[in-house]
């Protein structure tokens, strides 16, 4: 069966909407909405669940445009199917504060589910919305009462398949059996530089199969009913990931550019644009032509999404009477509202409870876990080591769904884009820990939680040359830095048990950004709160110790070198020098707070400052004053115990106090 007069019209419009769009703007990639305008129609008319009157619907299918150069496409899906896009948005596609991005933007476009452009991204987040769909279902779901019962769909494209990512992710939800995904792969067999069998030659079908996914194929995506029945069938599969793989052609319809990599990145250009339209019996003019069709068909789809929805809210209403509790517990969760009593049950560390900040971490977790339901995660299979464990709480697996601890595997860069797919799912608080020195496996997925504002929580230990004996491949020094320029993250790394639990207590309370916790290994002494302030100045930001009486002198440090500043304070002090020590946990903190406040800290006629931190010294200048000093670490560690290493590397009681009469015999002279 071909396409029927009607749904090539709705196609076309699909087609030519991006295609003229993209003329429009001058740059773009025409070529895949072209391929996929079918695919993706039938997908949208029939199978998704979806309501355009309301994109947030909490049960609505999610659909992924993995391959996010392909953006037209969604738009034009989007515009389509009545969602609030006008005919002025697509005219505006990659213009200055349009609704019609260059790339799909979370947060931006009304009926985008997830930042995507990067490729791979959107598949592995899709994974994580699968797995935060099967999570909450077993949380809410009762019989009779499918509260959580929807599908991830998503198209990607031969670039996704190609990268790393993308196997990580397809591996785990394949042993997982995430039967939630529904994804279609576009197998144009094109990539910019020409065909992929420069550089792809392998069996992506039999791969997908030994993951554990029901692999299907579309031959002819043109033909309505092979699609339709394709889809009919991943609806339908209950036990495993489905796979489609339809042998799209990219630039469908140009009679010289379909199947060649000039489809794929840039305007067809006015006589090529000419030509497929006319081949497809499209008008050629005006440009954005919109049949009357489609705009009676934008009010049939807003009908069908609000009668879609309005079944599921009377079942919700049945449910709330039946099961008023877990109701309280969903619209809680959905209000973004902690529990009752939360901070209440965070613990409190006494002197001379000493401990790594990795185990005060640990300790925090598992406190907040029992009051905190919405909290979920794990590690990338170094849970002894990050402390990421819930000990009271079961695994989560294909057998028990309900479990909150979540075994990632050594899959760094899946579980990144994996927490981000949980925080769109839902209204969850999801964690994820490895060492320091492997965020850098998952930077691009830390990057787009905080383009996207999510609250993803990761845990990071092992922080510095501090770790030992593991050498410099595991001692992160440029991470600090690396992590701190990302704008919308908020980095802290606390100097003791207690700074730790407030560290975790502003991450919770961030519903603006991720937030990355700075864990050391080795033990660090607990401060001594009768003498020194509260650890709630670590909400802050940074804040004073030792706050009374005037200064000569401020140290300023974070983490482990913390307990350094104040054995170096002692010494100086021993000789006359009045001196501050600052706790400086996370300079995103301390950048919120108002003026006064960072006076209070750092006085302005205060400059003689120095910097103690087991990192890279850039970006600290701005803090350690003009006649101040760094005690850092620009280069990389080495072998050996790690209090070896701190001593040769500088990161010791002498060496601090010779920097700081250093200081303070330059200003004298000056």
């Amino acid at each position: 069966m071909t396409i029927g007069i009607q749904e090539a019209l709705r196609i076309n419009t699909l087609r030519f909407l991006s295609v003229d769009a993209v003329e429009q703007a001058r740059s773009g990639h025409p070529g895949t909405p072209m391929e996929a305008a079918g695919l993706g129609y039938f997908l949208w008319d029939a199978f998704l669940k979806h309501n355009p009157e309301n994109p947030q619907w909490a049960n609505r299918d999610r659909f992924v445009l993995s391959a996010g150069h392909a953006s037209m496409l969604l738009y034009s899906l989007l515009f389509l199917n009545g969602y609030s896009l006008t005919l002025d948005d697509m005219k505006a596609f990659r213009q200055w504060n349009s609704q019609t991005p260059g790339h799909p933007e979370f947060g931006h476009t009304p009926g985008v589910e997830t930042t995507t452009g990067p490729l791979g991204q959107g598949f592995a987040t899709g994974v994580g919305m699968a797995l935060g769909e099967r999570w909450r279902a077993a949380r809410f779901n009762r019989p009779g009462f499918p509260v959580v019962d929807h599908a991830v769909w998503a198209f990607v494209s031969d670039g996704d398949m190609m990268e790393g990512l993308s196997s990580e992710a397809a591996s785990l939800a394949g042993h997982l059996r995430l039967s939630k995904l529904k994804y279609v792969y576009l197998d144009n067999r094109i990539t910019i530089e020409g065909n992929t069998s420069l550089t792809f030659s392998e069996d992506v079908g039999r791969r997908f199969d030994s993951y554990g996914w029901r692999v299907l194929r579309v031959d002819d995506p043109e033909n309505s009913h092979e699609v339709k029945q394709a889809y009919k069938q991943a609806q339908e599969e209950t036990e495993r990931p489905t796979l489609i793989i339809a042998r799209t052609h990219i630039g469908f319809g140009c009679p010289h550019k379909q199947d060649t990599s000039d489809a794929h990145g840039a305007p067809l250009g006015a006589e090529e644009t000419k030509l497929a339209k006319e081949k497809l019996g499209w008008p050629g003019a005006p440009s954005f032509f919109v049949p009357d069709d489609v705009k009676s068909y934008q009010k049939q789809a807003q009908e069908k999404g609000r009668s879609t929805q309005k079944t599921w809210d009377d079942l919700f209403q049945r449910y709330r009477q039946a099961h008023p509790d877990l109701a309280d517990q969903w619209d809680q969760s959905f209000k973004s509202v902690l529990p009752n009593g939360w901070k209440e049950a965070l613990p409190f560390f006494k002197t001379g409870d000493d401990m790594a900040t990795r185990q005060a971490s640990g300790k925090t977790l598992n406190a907040l876990a029992g009051v905190v339901p919405c909290l979920i995660g794990g590690s990338a299979d170094l849970a002894p080591s990050n402390n990421t464990h819930l000990s009271k709480e079961s695994d989560f697996s294909h057998d028990n769904p309900a479990g909150r601890n979540i075994h990632f595997g050594i899959r760094e860069h899946a579980m990144g884009a994996i927490l981000n797919g949980l925080a769109l799912e839902g209204p969850t608080i999801p964690y994820g820990g490895t060492f320091l020195t492997f965020a850098d496996y998952m930077r691009p997925s830390i990057r787009l939680a905080a383009l996207m504002k999510l609250a993803v929580v990761y845990v990071f230990t092992h922080d510095s040359i501090g770790l030992g004996e593991d050498g410099p491949t595991h001692q992160p020094v440029e991470h600090l830095a690396s992590l701190r320029c990302i704008p919308n993250l908020t980095v802290i790394r606390p100097g003791d048990a207690n700074e730790t639990v407030h560290a975790w207590r502003a991450a919770l309370e961030n519903r603006r950004g991720p937030t990355a916790l700075i864990l050391s290994r080795q033990k660090l002494r607990t401060i001594n709160r009768t003498l020194f302030s509260s650890a709630e100045g670590t909400e802050k930001g940074a804040y004073l110790l030792n706050p009374e009486g005037p200064k000569d002198l401020l140290f300023l440090a974070s983490g482990s070198e913390i307990e350094l500043a104040l054995e170096a304070k002692e010494v100086l002090e021993a000789e006359g020098i009045r001196v501050g020590v600052v706790s400086f946990p996370s300079w995103e903190l301390f950048e919120k707070q108002d003026q006064s406040y960072k006076d209070s800290v750092l006085p302005p006629t205060l400059k003689t400052r120095v910097v103690i931190e087991a990192g890279v010294s850039q970006g600290w200048h701005r803090y350690a004053g003009t006649d101040g000093a760094l005690v850092t670490m620009d280069r990389f560690g080495a072998s050996a115990p790690g209090d070896v290493l701190m001593e040769k590397f500088g990161f010791n009681k002498e060496n601090v106090v010779r920097v700081a009469r250093d200081c303070l015999k330059k200003r004298t002279l000056s």
